[in-house]
């Protein structure tokens, strides 16, 4: 397989629950875990003769993540009736957008290439459909489905980026910044699990270097990055195989089974017209003010891009130690606290390396504290992570009186560790004549012995300049 001369295209559809109080046209309770069908009314039922009203909080959230993402705000925007027939679906129409979304042509710059989006419009979401027995989960093998209507009629953002991204791991990342981003502006948890944030992939290959497109697959019910990232490397993988023994990609819907690793086919891919869009009757267009889109700009806080650019910049962190600080807001908050009162490079370390994780378990100002007593030269670094260990069991201890607590003082330049040296020295006489003919790696050997001395108390450059001193 020649995957050298082909391009991956793809462009992703993202659907996120907007964490308003209520449902987008009814007054029915919005959140995740209630008991099936207990959150449902005659509209979002879809009985006869119910009106919708459109929630405002929903169209706020949904100009918030348009602003977020370079979008232009429309100056009037329509709701569209999107036909068709299934079961999750109790009115045979979901209430959409469509030619004319509330926001367009946005972009989102990831790893130093701009992504574009195309558009990030309002709809309802639709119920839950929950397959039982077999394979349970699954519509494949399932023994029978059961709807759960709570979810109808949820608040959805779709957004729809520009087929610009080329490889899995560009889109990956690409959706790891737009989370990061949903979650700092506030408007979901995002949460996959949950499925208040779902992607769908569209992907395509074609000849390296053509301008034309290929025929596109869609990528559907992926519950992970993961999955989602393995999910289409298979499916791309798939397509060039086609195309390199002269076969044709038809354009459907697919499914990946992450267990066998295994595409799907579930149905052809609709077009927009296979569902006849109409302007919906019962609502009117949205014509969001001026003010309004300027007071819910001046009200978003700084967002990870930016971030991501700032520590950087401020810190002199490198690109993947800004990124992976800014995974989630909480993370990026904790750190700023911590390189606040400390070295900011150190912070990064502990923040991203330690485990269990310090945001998790110890306060910000009590790690800058340990860290602190390790550029001063206190505690060594093993024995800081003996200190960590103990503020974990004790997040209220203070780092200075745990090391005086339990004499965890470095050693330094004391006559302690030169005796110490010495005794190591008489002890390995080998040793000693291997070093002195030539063979400069048995240093370590030595430096181990003292520090296990030691007990970590001392630094381990410190006793190899004065284990070389001596020898």
């Amino acid at each position: 397989m020649s995957e050298a001369v082909w391009e991956p295209v793809i462009g992703l559809e993202i659907h996120v629950q907007l964490n308003t109080a209520t449902k987008m046209f009814c007054a029915c309770e919005n959140h995740f875990g209630a008991e099936p069908n207990t959150l449902t009314c005659p509209l979002c039922l879809g009985h006869p003769g119910v009106l919708p009203v459109i929630n405002q909080g929903a169209v706020e959230k949904a100009i918030e993540i348009g602003l977020a993402l370079n979008c232009a705000i429309a100056e009037r925007s329509v709701f569209h009736r999107k036909n068709y027939f299934y079961p999750d679906s109790p009115k045979a129409y979901q209430i959409s957008q469509y030619d004319e979304p509330i926001c367009l042509e946005g972009h989102l710059d990831v790893d130093g290439s701009r992504i574009g989006i195309t558009r990030a419009h309002l709809e309802e979401d639709a119920a839950k459909l929950v397959h039982s027995g077999g394979e349970a989960g699954r519509i494949g093998g399932a023994e029978y489905t059961l709807v759960d209507f709570n979810r109808c009629g949820t608040p959805l953002v779709e957004i729809v980026t520009e087929p610009d991204l080329r490889s899995p791991e560009q889109a990956i990342a690409f959706l790891a910044l737009l989370k990061n981003t949903l979650q700092t502006i506030g408007v979901s948890d995002v949460d996959m699990e949950k499925g208040s944030l779902r992607c769908d992939a569209n992907v395509s290959v074609r000849p390296a270097g053509s301008g034309e497109f290929g025929t596109k697959t869609e990528l559907k019910n992926m519950n992970s990055f993961k999955f989602l990232g393995d999910g289409m490397a298979a499916e791309i993988r798939r397509q060039i195989d086609l195309l390199e023994r002269g076969l044709q990609v038809v354009q459907e819907t697919l499914h990946y089974d992450p267990g066998t690793k295994a595409l799907r086919s579930l149905r052809s891919k609709e077009e927009a017209h296979d569902y006849r869009y109409f302007p919906e009757p019962d609502l009117v267009p949205l014509a969001p003010s001026p003010a309004l889109i300027e007071r819910l700009r001046d009200g978003l806080p700084e967002l990870p891009a930016a971030r991501i650019e700032r520590f950087a910049s401020q810190h002199g962190l490198p690109a993947a130690y800004a990124t992976d600080l800014n995974a989630e807001p909480r993370l990026a908050d904790y750190f700023e606290a911590v390189a606040a009162s400390s070295d900011a490079k150190s912070a990064a370390d502990w923040v991203l390396n330690t485990r269990p994780a310090p945001v998790d378990n110890v306060p910000a100002a009590t790690l800058a504290a340990l860290i602190d007593l390790i550029a001063g030269g206190t505690i060594t670094n093993s024995i800081a992570k003996q200190v960590y260990e103990m503020l974990v069991a004790d997040p209220a201890a203070d780092p200075a009186e745990l090391v005086e607590r339990h004499g965890l003082a470095s050693i330094g330049d004391s006559g302690e560790l030169e005796a110490m040296v010495d005794e190591v020295i008489a002890e390995n006489p080998a040793f000693v004549e291997q070093f002195q003919s030539g063979k400069d790696g048995v240093i370590n050997a030595l430096v181990g012995q003292v520090m296990k001395r030691t007990q970590g108390r001392a630094d381990a450059r410190q006793v190899q300049e004065l284990l070389r001193s001596k020898l």
